[in-house]
């Protein structure tokens, strides 16, 4: 009798065991899912707020279509991205193209003293670091995630369930390249 008693205490505990393993992988995997949603949602915001940055430039450098075709450019390819690797490499030409975009208001002050100007500037720059952090927390989050699916008991439990592997957030070579500096 005691020991038909140890074996089902024993079952049940494995039993536990597992069940609390499944769940710490099932809210890991959401956790990887809810960080990519943020980091969509701060490019969705950038990218609302460049149309108004755009038109506010354009009425002090009409004659720089170029540089707006190329924000314009940079700006749909980041709304189009539909996964961590397309993002990334989406991040490089926004970046460059957003850059070329405050250079003009060196070269037209009354651009760079425009009100709605400073303003769009900086909600971009805080929407460039909520991006950042957001970057960070899913990279972080697909790491524990990794971790978690990855070792034991984990690696017995993914056979359970749908766990398959998250792609890091990485810069692209864009990103990487080390900026020229000339004086």
């Amino acid at each position: 009798m005691v020991a038909v008693i140890i074996i089902v205490v024993v079952v049940v505990l494995l039993g536990l065991l597992l069940v609390g393993a499944y769940n710490g992988i099932v809210r890991m995997r959401n956790q990887v899912d809810n960080g990519w949603s943020q980091i969509d949602v701060q490019i969705k915001r950038r990218a609302d707020l460049i149309p108004n940055l755009v038109e506010t430039v354009k009425g002090y450098a009409a004659h720089e279509s170029g540089t707006f075709e190329a924000v314009v450019a940079a700006r749909n390819a980041t709304v189009a991205a539909n996964s961590p690797a397309q993002a990334a490499a989406a991040e490089g030409p926004i970046a460059s193209a957003l850059g070329k975009i405050f250079a003009l208001a060196e070269a037209y002050p009354d651009l760079k003293a425009d009100a709605n100007f400073r303003q769009l500037q900086s909600e971009i720059t805080a929407t460039e670091d909520r991006i950042a952090y957001a970057r960070q927390f899913y990279n972080d989050s697909v790491t524990r995630y990794h971790n978690k699916i990855d070792t034991f008991p984990g690696v017995a439990i993914v056979k359970m369930g749908n766990f398959p592997h998250r792609e890091l957030f990485e810069a692209d070579d864009t990103d990487r390249a080390v900026p020229k500096v000339e004086f």
